[in-house]
């Protein structure tokens, strides 16, 4: 058997996580991709999977292996499009990653046009609310909130999105009037985890360097943008969230935003690409659809932030594929 062929149906089931699924990737049978994985376990002489009758676990040789799979792979695929040069056309699977919200609201729309325009390519789409590593993982490109911090991947701005507090006009309209941070402790609070479920941090006042912290016993928990979002704009309580996940509630006046003079400053928006990925074709050409279409959508983010003219909205308020 073909080490190489092996390596991809390896990589393949470990990324769909069944043995069926990456069958059906491929268009092989469970079988055959269960003996390119037993090739490969009999060629390292150690057990790379775990198997079960549904799942898959790496073990931890198989950890250390896919990301050298991928490696391989990837340098490959590489030496493949330098030898083909200009006439190397987008072709094969783009893996892409984002938070969640992020790509079903704004990355998946462009995923589906950058698909019908180039029909030679297949996305996978990875949504997750953790930071990935981009060369672990397989990843051609990434989208990410936060400062970055130095490294070897290609960063591209798009934006920029800021955290805020909110509440709806229905809420704000039965309790007390908040003027600055501290008020929010006599108040119902909405809170995530990952936005500080019992406590949130505002910026140091005028002349001061210590970080102030809102203490408080949240009304309700929950482990998703969307049910923050909705409890919120029934009016349960107050929030706090990227703009972006709002910004349709915002402009349709469901939630208001609270402490604007309070917040943090701005997190940048960038997609990110591994060194040398960007002279793969199918991640170019992804790279130059994706950036002029997101960074419209978070120009206009933050000018409905500042007051300004009404958005062009695609459905559902999301970012339009144009």
């Amino acid at each position: 058997m073909d080490r190489i062929d092996a390596m991809k149906v390896f990589v393949s089931a470990v990324d769909e996580g069944s043995l069926a699924g990456a069958g059906r990737r491929l268009g092989r049978s469970p079988a055959a991709v269960s003996r390119a994985i037993a090739f490969l376990e009999a060629h390292v002489g150690t057990e790379l999977l775990h198997r079960t009758t549904r799942t898959l676990k790496l073990s931890e040789a198989g950890e250390r292996y896919v990301a050298a799979c991928r490696g391989v792979l990837v340098d490959l695929e590489e030496a493949d499009i330098a030898a083909g040069g200009e006439r190397a056309a987008p072709r094969g699977t783009l893996t892409l990653t984002a938070p969640i919200i992020t790509g079903e609201d704004l990355v998946r729309p462009v995923v589906d046009a950058f698909m019908n325009d180039y029909p030679t390519v297949s996305v996978r789409l990875l949504l997750v609310d953790r930071q990935v590593n981009l060369i672990d993982e397989g990843i051609d490109v990434a989208l990410r909130i936060a400062h970055l911090a130095d490294s070897n991947s290609v960063a591209i701005r798009l934006g920029e999105v800021r955290r805020v507090v909110a509440a709806s006009p229905a809420y704000l309209a039965r309790h007390p009037v908040i003027n600055e941070p501290a008020d929010l402790a006599k108040h119902q609070i909405v809170s995530m985890t990952h936005f500080g479920q019992d406590s949130w941090s505002f910026p140091p006042l005028k002349n001061s360097s210590v970080p102030r912290t809102v203490q408080f016993a949240p009304r309700l928990i929950v482990n998703t943008v969307r049910a923050a979002v909705a409890s919120a704009a029934d009016g349960n309580g107050i929030t706090r969230l990227f703009s972006y996940h709002i910004a349709e509630q915002i402009r349709d006046g469901r939630l208001q935003i609270l402490l604007d003079k309070d917040e943090h400053p701005p997190l940048p928006v960038h997609l990110l690409a591994p060194q040398g990925r960007l002279s793969v074709p199918k991640v170019r050409a992804f790279v130059d659809y994706a950036v002029p279409r997101l960074k419209r959508y978070f120009e206009r983010l933050s000018r409905d932030a500042r007051g300004g003219a009404d958005p062009i909205r695609s459905r559902r308020g999301r970012v339009s594929a144009e």
